[in-house]
């Protein structure tokens, strides 16, 4: 399937962000592939827990801090995808310049907010 969404971040625990955008997604009816630092399952979305060469990513939505995220620049900039959604407190400059530069677009938003409004 294209237009895979990765949630990069992801846990098991429901109360966790990552996890109700996983729901969310999968309501939706879109892909879903999903790395945290756990192995697990959220509905049907098995979550990888070492980094995998996913294909036809469309959409990485980060729940990691800033200072997590530095180990998975060049990944996620392998991976090709056509945006970076940065929700809050992801925030974070030099990554935003390293994906612009790559010609990936940046997205500073709430993936549950987008998905709520439809304008995921």
């Amino acid at each position: 399937m294209k237009n895979k969404t990765l949630v990069l971040g992801a846990s098991t625990n429901p109360n966790r962000y990552s996890n109700i955008a996983i729901k969310r997604l999968r309501d939706k009816k879109l892909s879903v592939v999903a790395l945290g630092l756990k192995k697990g399952k959220v509905l049907d979305v098995i979550l990888d827990d070492e980094k995998q060469d996913y294909e036809n990513i469309d959409s990485v939505t980060l729940y990691l801090n800033p200072k997590r995220q530095k180990e998975y620049y060049n990944y996620i900039i392998g991976l090709k995808p056509r945006r970076v959604i940065f929700n809050p407190g992801t925030e974070n400059a030099e990554f935003e310049k390293l994906l612009v530069k790559n010609n990936i677009e940046v997205e500073i938003a709430c993936t549950l907010v987008l998905l709520s409004t439809n304008q995921y």
